[in-house]
Protein backbone atom coordinates (compact mmCIF):
# COMPACT_ATOMS: atom_id res chain seq x y z
CA UNK A 1 0.00 0.00 0.00
CA UNK A 2 2.81 2.43 0.81
CA UNK A 3 4.81 1.73 -2.33
CA UNK A 4 2.39 3.35 -4.81
CA UNK A 5 1.14 6.91 -5.21
CA UNK A 6 -2.23 7.67 -3.65
CA UNK A 7 -4.17 10.80 -4.51
CA UNK A 8 -4.07 13.16 -1.50
CA UNK A 9 -7.48 14.51 -2.48
CA UNK A 10 -8.76 11.13 -1.29
CA UNK A 11 -6.35 10.39 1.52
CA UNK A 12 -6.07 13.87 3.07
CA UNK A 13 -8.63 16.40 1.93
CA UNK A 14 -12.05 15.18 0.77
CA UNK A 15 -14.73 13.44 2.80
CA UNK A 16 -16.06 9.92 2.37
CA UNK A 17 -19.39 11.04 0.98
CA UNK A 18 -17.89 12.95 -1.95
CA UNK A 19 -15.32 10.23 -2.55
CA UNK A 20 -18.04 7.59 -2.66
CA UNK A 21 -19.93 9.49 -5.37
CA UNK A 22 -16.94 9.04 -7.68
CA UNK A 23 -16.24 5.46 -6.61
CA UNK A 24 -16.36 2.46 -8.90
CA UNK A 25 -19.25 1.04 -6.89
CA UNK A 26 -21.35 4.12 -7.57
CA UNK A 27 -20.35 4.47 -11.23
CA UNK A 28 -20.77 0.85 -12.27
CA UNK A 29 -23.85 0.51 -10.09
CA UNK A 30 -25.36 3.40 -12.06
CA UNK A 31 -24.42 1.70 -15.31
CA UNK A 32 -26.41 -1.33 -14.23
CA UNK A 33 -29.32 0.82 -13.08
CA UNK A 34 -29.34 2.47 -16.51
CA UNK A 35 -29.30 -0.88 -18.30
CA UNK A 36 -32.20 -2.05 -16.14
CA UNK A 37 -34.17 1.17 -16.70
CA UNK A 38 -33.55 0.87 -20.45
CA UNK A 39 -34.74 -2.74 -20.54
CA UNK A 40 -37.79 -1.93 -18.40
CA UNK A 41 -38.74 0.93 -20.70
CA UNK A 42 -38.22 -1.16 -23.83
CA UNK A 43 -40.44 -3.88 -22.35
CA UNK A 44 -43.13 -1.34 -21.49
CA UNK A 45 -43.10 -0.22 -25.12
CA UNK A 46 -43.59 -3.75 -26.45
CA UNK A 47 -40.16 -5.29 -26.99
CA UNK A 48 -39.78 -8.98 -26.21
CA UNK A 49 -38.16 -8.66 -22.78
CA UNK A 50 -39.39 -10.87 -19.94
CA UNK A 51 -39.93 -10.26 -16.24
CA UNK A 52 -37.47 -13.09 -15.61
CA UNK A 53 -34.76 -11.20 -17.48
CA UNK A 54 -35.47 -7.97 -15.61
CA UNK A 55 -35.50 -9.72 -12.24
CA UNK A 56 -32.23 -11.44 -13.10
CA UNK A 57 -30.66 -8.03 -13.83
CA UNK A 58 -32.08 -6.45 -10.67
CA UNK A 59 -30.63 -9.27 -8.59
CA UNK A 60 -27.09 -8.26 -9.50
CA UNK A 61 -27.44 -4.48 -9.70
CA UNK A 62 -25.06 -3.92 -6.77
CA UNK A 63 -23.14 -7.20 -6.90
CA UNK A 64 -20.49 -6.15 -9.38
CA UNK A 65 -18.09 -8.90 -10.39
CA UNK A 66 -15.01 -6.73 -10.83
CA UNK A 67 -12.65 -9.62 -11.42
CA UNK A 68 -14.69 -10.81 -14.40
CA UNK A 69 -14.97 -7.27 -15.76
CA UNK A 70 -11.19 -6.85 -15.46
CA UNK A 71 -10.64 -10.08 -17.36
CA UNK A 72 -12.95 -8.99 -20.18
CA UNK A 73 -11.44 -5.49 -20.34
CA UNK A 74 -7.98 -6.97 -20.72
CA UNK A 75 -9.34 -8.96 -23.65
CA UNK A 76 -11.59 -6.31 -25.28
CA UNK A 77 -9.71 -3.14 -24.28
CA UNK A 78 -13.17 -1.58 -23.85
CA UNK A 79 -14.56 -0.88 -20.39
CA UNK A 80 -18.25 -0.71 -21.31
CA UNK A 81 -18.17 -3.97 -23.26
CA UNK A 82 -16.28 -5.59 -20.42
CA UNK A 83 -19.01 -4.65 -17.94
CA UNK A 84 -21.79 -5.70 -20.33
CA UNK A 85 -20.25 -9.16 -20.54
CA UNK A 86 -19.55 -9.28 -16.78
CA UNK A 87 -23.18 -8.35 -16.05
CA UNK A 88 -24.32 -10.94 -18.55
CA UNK A 89 -22.33 -13.69 -16.88
CA UNK A 90 -24.32 -13.03 -13.71
CA UNK A 91 -27.74 -12.25 -15.19
CA UNK A 92 -27.55 -15.12 -17.68
CA UNK A 93 -31.14 -14.95 -18.87
CA UNK A 94 -30.75 -11.26 -19.70
CA UNK A 95 -27.41 -11.52 -21.49
CA UNK A 96 -28.99 -11.02 -24.92
CA UNK A 97 -30.91 -7.83 -24.07
CA UNK A 98 -28.45 -5.90 -21.88
CA UNK A 99 -27.52 -2.60 -23.59
CA UNK A 100 -30.09 -3.24 -26.36
CA UNK A 101 -29.89 -0.45 -28.96
CA UNK A 102 -27.50 1.62 -26.87
CA UNK A 103 -24.01 3.01 -27.39
CA UNK A 104 -21.32 3.23 -24.72
CA UNK A 105 -22.17 6.83 -23.91
CA UNK A 106 -25.64 5.73 -22.91
CA UNK A 107 -24.16 4.48 -19.66
CA UNK A 108 -21.02 6.61 -19.36
CA UNK A 109 -22.59 10.02 -20.04
CA UNK A 110 -25.89 9.43 -18.29
CA UNK A 111 -24.14 8.00 -15.24
CA UNK A 112 -21.67 10.89 -15.19
CA UNK A 113 -24.52 13.41 -15.25
CA UNK A 114 -26.21 11.67 -12.32
CA UNK A 115 -22.94 11.69 -10.37
CA UNK A 116 -22.31 15.36 -11.12
CA UNK A 117 -25.84 16.30 -10.08
CA UNK A 118 -25.47 14.44 -6.78
CA UNK A 119 -22.03 15.95 -6.20
CA UNK A 120 -23.33 19.46 -6.92
CA UNK A 121 -26.18 18.92 -4.47
CA UNK A 122 -23.66 17.89 -1.83
CA UNK A 123 -21.57 20.99 -2.57
CA UNK A 124 -24.69 23.13 -2.26
CA UNK A 125 -25.49 21.67 1.16
CA UNK A 126 -21.93 22.33 2.29
CA UNK A 127 -22.02 25.87 0.93
CA UNK A 128 -25.27 26.57 2.80
CA UNK A 129 -23.72 25.25 6.01
CA UNK A 130 -20.73 27.58 5.63
CA UNK A 131 -23.02 30.52 4.87
CA UNK A 132 -24.98 29.77 8.03
CA UNK A 133 -21.80 29.96 10.12
CA UNK A 134 -20.79 33.26 8.52
CA UNK A 135 -24.26 34.65 9.24
CA UNK A 136 -23.67 34.02 12.95
CA UNK A 137 -20.24 35.66 12.78
CA UNK A 138 -21.57 38.71 10.92
CA UNK A 139 -24.25 39.35 13.53
CA UNK A 140 -21.94 38.77 16.49
CA UNK A 141 -19.41 41.34 15.27
CA UNK A 142 -21.58 43.75 13.28
CA UNK A 143 -20.82 46.61 15.72
CA UNK A 144 -17.12 45.95 16.35
CA UNK A 145 -15.10 48.68 14.57
CA UNK A 146 -11.96 47.69 12.73
CA UNK A 147 -9.58 49.30 10.29
CA UNK A 148 -10.74 49.03 6.72
CA UNK A 149 -8.05 48.65 4.09
CA UNK A 150 -7.67 49.65 0.47
CA UNK A 151 -4.43 48.67 -1.28
CA UNK A 152 -3.67 47.02 2.11
CA UNK A 153 -3.25 50.53 3.50
CA UNK A 154 -5.44 51.76 6.37
CA UNK A 155 -8.54 53.50 5.03
CA UNK A 156 -11.84 54.36 6.69
CA UNK A 157 -13.14 52.16 9.49
CA UNK A 158 -15.58 49.33 8.90
CA UNK A 159 -16.72 46.61 11.29
CA UNK A 160 -15.58 43.02 11.67
CA UNK A 161 -19.10 41.82 10.87
CA UNK A 162 -19.42 44.06 7.81
CA UNK A 163 -16.15 42.72 6.42
CA UNK A 164 -17.43 39.16 6.94
CA UNK A 165 -20.60 40.09 5.05
CA UNK A 166 -18.40 40.56 1.97
CA UNK A 167 -17.22 36.96 2.32
CA UNK A 168 -20.83 35.91 2.76
CA UNK A 169 -21.94 37.82 -0.32
CA UNK A 170 -19.34 36.03 -2.44
CA UNK A 171 -20.86 32.74 -1.30
CA UNK A 172 -24.36 34.00 -2.07
CA UNK A 173 -23.31 34.63 -5.67
CA UNK A 174 -21.89 31.11 -5.76
CA UNK A 175 -25.13 29.76 -4.28
CA UNK A 176 -27.15 31.26 -7.13
CA UNK A 177 -24.69 29.97 -9.75
CA UNK A 178 -24.79 26.54 -8.15
CA UNK A 179 -28.59 26.48 -8.02
CA UNK A 180 -28.72 27.50 -11.66
CA UNK A 181 -26.36 24.82 -12.91
CA UNK A 182 -28.14 22.13 -10.88
CA UNK A 183 -31.51 23.15 -12.31
CA UNK A 184 -30.13 23.18 -15.85
CA UNK A 185 -28.66 19.67 -15.84
CA UNK A 186 -30.20 17.13 -18.20
CA UNK A 187 -29.45 13.53 -19.06
CA UNK A 188 -27.93 12.59 -22.40
CA UNK A 189 -30.92 10.31 -22.73
CA UNK A 190 -31.43 7.59 -25.33
CA UNK A 191 -29.77 8.94 -28.45
CA UNK A 192 -27.81 6.13 -30.10
CA UNK A 193 -24.37 6.19 -31.65
CA UNK A 194 -24.27 9.63 -33.27
CA UNK A 195 -27.33 11.11 -31.60
CA UNK A 196 -29.83 10.24 -34.36
CA UNK A 197 -31.60 7.47 -32.40
CA UNK A 198 -31.38 5.30 -35.52
CA UNK A 199 -30.82 2.06 -33.59
CA UNK A 200 -33.89 2.64 -31.43
CA UNK A 201 -35.97 3.63 -34.43
CA UNK A 202 -35.05 0.28 -35.97
CA UNK A 203 -35.94 -1.56 -32.73
CA UNK A 204 -39.43 -0.05 -32.78
CA UNK A 205 -40.07 -0.60 -36.50
CA UNK A 206 -39.72 3.07 -37.41
CA UNK A 207 -42.23 4.21 -34.79
CA UNK A 208 -40.75 7.59 -33.80
CA UNK A 209 -43.36 8.13 -31.08
CA UNK A 210 -42.12 5.04 -29.25
CA UNK A 211 -38.52 6.25 -29.48
CA UNK A 212 -39.59 9.56 -27.92
CA UNK A 213 -41.53 7.70 -25.23
CA UNK A 214 -38.54 5.46 -24.54
CA UNK A 215 -36.39 8.47 -23.73
CA UNK A 216 -39.13 10.01 -21.59
CA UNK A 217 -39.51 6.79 -19.58
CA UNK A 218 -35.76 6.38 -19.10
CA UNK A 219 -35.23 9.98 -18.01
CA UNK A 220 -38.06 9.77 -15.48
CA UNK A 221 -36.85 6.46 -14.06
CA UNK A 222 -33.41 8.00 -13.47
CA UNK A 223 -34.82 10.98 -11.59
CA UNK A 224 -34.46 13.74 -14.19
CA UNK A 225 -37.02 15.97 -15.88
CA UNK A 226 -35.60 15.93 -19.39
CA UNK A 227 -32.76 15.02 -21.71
CA UNK A 228 -30.82 17.29 -24.04
CA UNK A 229 -32.90 17.84 -27.17
CA UNK A 230 -30.04 17.01 -29.51
CA UNK A 231 -26.64 15.43 -28.95
CA UNK A 232 -23.82 13.87 -30.89
CA UNK A 233 -22.47 10.75 -29.28
CA UNK A 234 -22.05 12.63 -25.98
CA UNK A 235 -23.91 15.30 -24.09
CA UNK A 236 -22.44 18.76 -24.87
CA UNK A 237 -19.02 19.03 -23.28
CA UNK A 238 -19.73 22.71 -22.65
CA UNK A 239 -21.72 21.41 -19.68
CA UNK A 240 -18.50 20.20 -18.09
CA UNK A 241 -17.01 23.66 -18.56
CA UNK A 242 -20.04 25.23 -16.87
CA UNK A 243 -19.81 22.83 -13.94
CA UNK A 244 -16.12 23.46 -13.38
CA UNK A 245 -16.60 27.21 -13.78
CA UNK A 246 -19.16 27.06 -10.98
CA UNK A 247 -16.73 25.12 -8.78
CA UNK A 248 -13.97 27.56 -9.72
CA UNK A 249 -16.13 30.47 -8.56
CA UNK A 250 -16.59 28.79 -5.16
CA UNK A 251 -12.83 28.26 -4.97
CA UNK A 252 -12.28 31.95 -5.75
CA UNK A 253 -14.59 32.96 -2.89
CA UNK A 254 -12.85 30.58 -0.50
CA UNK A 255 -9.44 31.88 -1.56
CA UNK A 256 -10.55 35.48 -0.93
CA UNK A 257 -11.76 34.55 2.56
CA UNK A 258 -8.66 32.52 3.40
CA UNK A 259 -6.32 35.16 1.96
CA UNK A 260 -7.95 37.88 4.06
CA UNK A 261 -7.73 35.69 7.13
CA UNK A 262 -4.04 34.97 6.56
CA UNK A 263 -3.39 38.72 6.55
CA UNK A 264 -5.58 39.26 9.63
CA UNK A 265 -3.81 36.46 11.46
CA UNK A 266 -0.44 38.04 10.68
CA UNK A 267 -1.83 41.23 12.22
CA UNK A 268 -3.10 39.15 15.18
CA UNK A 269 -6.60 40.58 14.77
CA UNK A 270 -8.57 37.49 13.71
CA UNK A 271 -7.25 33.93 13.81
CA UNK A 272 -8.38 30.57 12.60
CA UNK A 273 -8.99 27.83 15.20
CA UNK A 274 -5.81 26.38 16.67
CA UNK A 275 -5.84 23.03 18.46
CA UNK A 276 -4.57 22.71 22.01
CA UNK A 277 -1.78 20.36 20.90
CA UNK A 278 -1.37 21.75 17.38
CA UNK A 279 2.19 22.48 16.24
CA UNK A 280 2.76 25.53 14.06
CA UNK A 281 6.35 24.83 13.12
CA UNK A 282 8.82 22.01 13.64
CA UNK A 283 11.54 24.58 14.37
CA UNK A 284 9.76 27.63 15.79
CA UNK A 285 7.66 26.39 18.69
CA UNK A 286 5.95 29.76 19.22
CA UNK A 287 4.45 29.93 15.73
CA UNK A 288 0.73 29.83 15.07
CA UNK A 289 0.56 29.45 11.31
CA UNK A 290 -2.81 29.82 9.48
CA UNK A 291 -2.47 26.26 8.22
CA UNK A 292 -6.10 25.66 7.31
CA UNK A 293 -6.39 28.93 5.43
CA UNK A 294 -3.19 28.20 3.53
CA UNK A 295 -4.54 24.78 2.63
CA UNK A 296 -7.73 26.36 1.31
CA UNK A 297 -5.63 28.64 -0.91
CA UNK A 298 -3.53 25.74 -2.17
CA UNK A 299 -6.56 23.63 -3.09
CA UNK A 300 -8.41 26.65 -4.48
CA UNK A 301 -5.60 27.49 -6.91
CA UNK A 302 -5.95 23.98 -8.31
CA UNK A 303 -9.72 24.24 -8.82
CA UNK A 304 -9.50 27.76 -10.25
CA UNK A 305 -7.13 26.45 -12.94
CA UNK A 306 -9.41 23.65 -14.18
CA UNK A 307 -12.12 25.38 -16.27
CA UNK A 308 -9.55 26.18 -18.96
CA UNK A 309 -8.92 22.45 -19.30
CA UNK A 310 -12.61 21.78 -19.94
CA UNK A 311 -12.82 24.76 -22.29
CA UNK A 312 -10.17 23.11 -24.44
CA UNK A 313 -11.96 19.76 -24.23
CA UNK A 314 -15.26 21.33 -25.31
CA UNK A 315 -13.72 23.24 -28.20
CA UNK A 316 -11.79 20.28 -29.63
CA UNK A 317 -14.64 17.73 -29.89
CA UNK A 318 -14.64 16.86 -33.59
CA UNK A 319 -18.06 16.57 -35.22
CA UNK A 320 -20.20 14.09 -33.23
CA UNK A 321 -17.42 13.13 -30.80
CA UNK A 322 -13.78 12.22 -30.33
CA UNK A 323 -12.32 10.17 -27.52
CA UNK A 324 -9.59 12.53 -26.35
CA UNK A 325 -12.04 13.82 -23.75
CA UNK A 326 -12.33 10.53 -21.89
CA UNK A 327 -9.02 10.17 -20.07
CA UNK A 328 -8.95 13.90 -19.39
CA UNK A 329 -12.45 14.01 -17.85
CA UNK A 330 -11.73 10.99 -15.63
CA UNK A 331 -9.06 13.11 -13.94
CA UNK A 332 -10.21 16.72 -13.99
CA UNK A 333 -13.88 16.56 -13.04
CA UNK A 334 -13.72 14.17 -10.08
CA UNK A 335 -10.66 15.96 -8.71
CA UNK A 336 -12.40 19.34 -8.98
CA UNK A 337 -15.26 18.04 -6.83
CA UNK A 338 -12.93 16.34 -4.35
CA UNK A 339 -10.91 19.54 -3.96
CA UNK A 340 -14.03 21.69 -3.48
CA UNK A 341 -15.21 19.22 -0.88
CA UNK A 342 -11.92 19.64 0.96
CA UNK A 343 -12.09 23.43 0.63
CA UNK A 344 -15.60 23.68 2.06
CA UNK A 345 -14.77 21.32 4.91
CA UNK A 346 -11.88 23.60 5.86
CA UNK A 347 -13.97 26.74 5.37
CA UNK A 348 -16.69 25.39 7.64
CA UNK A 349 -14.22 24.44 10.34
CA UNK A 350 -12.58 27.87 10.27
CA UNK A 351 -15.87 29.79 10.18
CA UNK A 352 -17.10 27.74 13.16
CA UNK A 353 -14.23 28.81 15.40
CA UNK A 354 -12.79 32.16 14.35
CA UNK A 355 -10.96 33.93 17.19
CA UNK A 356 -11.38 37.71 17.26
CA UNK A 357 -8.76 39.58 19.30
CA UNK A 358 -10.69 42.74 20.17
CA UNK A 359 -7.88 44.48 22.06
CA UNK A 360 -5.46 44.11 19.16
CA UNK A 361 -8.08 45.54 16.81
CA UNK A 362 -8.61 48.52 19.14
CA UNK A 363 -4.84 49.10 19.35
CA UNK A 364 -4.56 49.20 15.57
CA UNK A 365 -7.49 51.60 15.37
CA UNK A 366 -5.87 53.89 17.92
CA UNK A 367 -2.66 53.89 15.90
CA UNK A 368 -4.37 55.25 12.79
CA UNK A 369 -7.62 56.85 13.85
CA UNK A 370 -6.01 60.20 14.77
CA UNK A 371 -5.07 60.70 11.12
CA UNK A 372 -8.53 59.63 9.92
CA UNK A 373 -10.22 61.93 12.46
CA UNK A 374 -8.47 65.09 11.30
CA UNK A 375 -11.21 65.98 8.82
CA UNK A 376 -13.87 65.64 11.54
CA UNK A 377 -11.76 67.76 13.90
CA UNK A 378 -11.27 70.35 11.18
CA UNK A 379 -15.01 70.56 10.48
CA UNK A 380 -15.88 70.97 14.16
CA UNK A 381 -13.32 73.79 14.50
CA UNK A 382 -14.73 75.58 11.45
CA UNK A 383 -18.21 75.30 12.99
CA UNK A 384 -16.77 76.98 16.11
CA UNK A 385 -15.55 79.93 13.99
CA UNK A 386 -12.09 78.83 12.84
CA UNK A 387 -10.52 79.40 9.42
CA UNK A 388 -10.46 76.17 7.41
CA UNK A 389 -7.31 76.89 5.39
CA UNK A 390 -5.32 78.00 8.41
CA UNK A 391 -6.42 75.03 10.50
CA UNK A 392 -5.78 72.64 7.61
CA UNK A 393 -2.15 73.77 7.38
CA UNK A 394 -1.66 73.46 11.16
CA UNK A 395 -3.11 69.91 11.12
CA UNK A 396 -0.85 69.03 8.18
CA UNK A 397 2.23 70.16 10.09
CA UNK A 398 1.20 68.26 13.24
CA UNK A 399 0.42 65.18 11.15
CA UNK A 400 3.83 65.19 9.49
CA UNK A 401 5.52 65.54 12.87
CA UNK A 402 3.50 62.71 14.37
CA UNK A 403 4.04 60.45 11.33
CA UNK A 404 7.79 61.02 11.56
CA UNK A 405 7.69 60.06 15.24
CA UNK A 406 5.82 56.82 14.38
CA UNK A 407 7.90 55.83 11.36
CA UNK A 408 11.40 56.91 12.35
CA UNK A 409 11.32 56.41 16.11
CA UNK A 410 8.75 53.64 16.39
CA UNK A 411 6.84 55.61 19.01
CA UNK A 412 3.09 56.00 19.50
CA UNK A 413 0.99 58.32 17.39
CA UNK A 414 0.81 61.60 19.36
CA UNK A 415 -1.20 63.66 16.87
CA UNK A 416 -4.15 64.14 19.22
CA UNK A 417 -1.84 65.26 22.03
CA UNK A 418 -0.35 67.87 19.68
CA UNK A 419 -3.81 69.11 18.71
CA UNK A 420 -4.95 69.24 22.34
CA UNK A 421 -1.89 71.33 23.19
CA UNK A 422 -2.51 73.77 20.34
CA UNK A 423 -4.64 76.80 21.25
CA UNK A 424 -5.83 77.07 17.66
CA UNK A 425 -8.07 74.07 18.48
CA UNK A 426 -9.08 75.30 21.94
CA UNK A 427 -12.83 75.55 21.08
CA UNK A 428 -13.03 71.70 20.65
CA UNK A 429 -10.43 70.49 23.16
CA UNK A 430 -13.14 69.16 25.48
CA UNK A 431 -14.99 67.34 22.70
CA UNK A 432 -12.03 65.75 20.91
CA UNK A 433 -12.31 62.47 22.83
CA UNK A 434 -15.97 62.09 21.87
CA UNK A 435 -15.11 62.91 18.25
CA UNK A 436 -12.52 60.12 18.32
CA UNK A 437 -14.90 57.33 19.33
CA UNK A 438 -14.45 54.61 16.67
CA UNK A 439 -18.20 54.06 16.33
CA UNK A 440 -18.42 57.57 14.87
CA UNK A 441 -16.42 56.40 11.85
CA UNK A 442 -18.17 53.17 10.81
CA UNK A 443 -21.03 54.76 8.88
CA UNK A 444 -23.92 52.35 8.23
CA UNK A 445 -21.81 49.20 8.56
CA UNK A 446 -23.91 47.67 11.39
CA UNK A 447 -27.21 48.44 9.65
CA UNK A 448 -25.94 47.18 6.30
CA UNK A 449 -24.80 43.96 7.93
CA UNK A 450 -28.12 43.40 9.71
CA UNK A 451 -30.11 44.06 6.56
CA UNK A 452 -27.93 41.78 4.46
CA UNK A 453 -28.05 38.96 7.01
CA UNK A 454 -31.86 39.17 7.04
CA UNK A 455 -31.76 38.74 3.26
CA UNK A 456 -29.49 35.69 3.52
CA UNK A 457 -31.63 34.09 6.23
CA UNK A 458 -34.69 34.51 4.03
CA UNK A 459 -32.81 32.99 1.11
CA UNK A 460 -31.71 29.98 3.14
CA UNK A 461 -35.24 29.44 4.47
CA UNK A 462 -36.05 28.15 1.00
CA UNK A 463 -33.48 25.40 1.39
CA UNK A 464 -34.80 22.07 2.71
CA UNK A 465 -33.53 21.27 6.16
CA UNK A 466 -30.28 19.40 5.59
CA UNK A 467 -28.23 17.04 7.67
CA UNK A 468 -25.57 18.27 10.02
CA UNK A 469 -22.47 19.29 8.13
CA UNK A 470 -20.46 16.55 9.80
CA UNK A 471 -22.85 14.02 8.24
CA UNK A 472 -22.65 15.67 4.85
CA UNK A 473 -18.88 15.33 4.71
CA UNK A 474 -18.28 11.86 6.13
Amino acid sequence: MNDTYENPLITRYSGKKMSSLFSDNNKFGLWRQLWIALAESEKELGLNITDEQLNDMRKYVSDINYDVAARFEKEFRHDVMAHIHAFGEQAQSAKSIIHLGATSCFVTDNADMIIYRDALLLVKSQLVAVMDKLVDFCIKYKDLPTLGFTHFQPAQLTTVGKRASLWLQDLELDYHNLSGIIDSLKLRGVKGTTGTQASFLSLFDNDASKVAKLEELLVTKMGFKEAYKVTGQTYPRKVDYSILSTLSAIAQSAYKFAGDLRLLQSMKEVEEPFGKSQIGSSAMAYKRNPMQSERICGLARFVISLPMNEAMTSSTQWFERTLDDSANRRITIPQAFLAIDGILRLYYNIASGLNVNKNVIIKHINDDLPFMATENILMECVKAGGNRQTLHEIIRIHSMESAKRVKEKGEDNNLISLIKADDNFKPIHKSIDSILKPENFIGLAPQQTEEYVRHIKQLLLNEPECEKFEELTK
